[in-house]
């Protein structure tokens, strides 16, 4: 298994697909999507386009729709929730599925969609995509950080980091053998430096420090917990995902 990590969908190459792509955006699309899944939703359908969102969830029932919209860290009015994780209580979610659109992390899945796996991957469901990875061995694995409007986050990168260092160290391989780029290696220091303090890492990042700005210091909380939630976010038709169940 060879590992890349893109720090942003743009950062990725046009020429080529990995065998394996994982889409991350931990503050806090990817974290939102495990969390929906987790507590029962039908799917998560992913647009970067709202008034595509609109045209497709409209041919839904109401009673079997969600839509979460999110702009700059705020809810898209309108829409029923924004993109807290929080939010998303099996009472609300169970047998619905959420059509979401947010400003970074529906761009990382989109760009990816077309590889033969896609998973989406946030920290607090790391060791269910590890254990997939384990299982499936793909040959070729590009872990895509969604950034902040293209550019790098520290959220993300830690994530890829979490993920290469754990299979890092349950393969034995050699960080040679394992890594497809330079970035892995730095994502795994990265990891390996705040690993015991990840809401402290989320305190640094700029977009961390955004959602504070926005009340949102739960939400750093809730999506800085590593492997609490045993879910497999896995793509069954280009843009949507479901749970994959282990």
């Amino acid at each position: 298994m060879k590992i890349f990590v893109y720090h942003t969908p743009e950062l990725t190459p046009t020429d080529e697909a990995p065998e394996c792509a994982i889409a991350v955006d931990v503050l806090r699309a990817t974290s939102t999507m495990a969390t929906v899944l987790a507590a029962g939703g039908e799917a998560v359908q992913v647009f970067s386009d709202l008034d595509l969102l609109m045209e497709v969830s409209e041919k839904w029932p109401a009673e079997k729709r969600l839509r979460a919209g999110e702009r700059g860290g705020g809810k898209v009015d309108g829409f029923e929730l924004g993109n807290s994780p929080l939010d998303c209580t099996a009472e609300l979610v169970e047998g619905r599925r959420l059509f979401i659109s947010t400003t970074n992390g529906t761009r990382a899945l989109q760009r990816i969609q077309d590889a033969p796996i896609v998973l989406a991957a946030a920290l607090i469901n790391r060791a269910s995509v590890v254990q997939f990875l384990l299982e499936k061995q793909p040959k070729t694995v590009w872990i895509v950080g969604s950034g902040w409007e293209g550019s790098f986050s520290l959220e993300d990168t830690v994530c890829a980091g979490a993920i290469a260092h754990s299979i890092w160290q349950q393969t034995n391989s050699s960080l040679e053998e394992l890594a497809g780029n330079d970035e892995v290696a730095s994502a795994i220091a990265l990891y390996s430096q705040w690993q015991n303090d990840l809401l402290g890492l989320f305190h640094q990042a700029s977009h961390g420090k955004r959602l504070l700005r926005l009340q949102c210091l739960e939400d750093l909380k809730y999506c800085s917990q590593t492997d609490i939630l045993d879910v497999l976010a896995i793509q069954h038709e280009p843009g949507v995902l479901k749970s994959q169940n282990k």
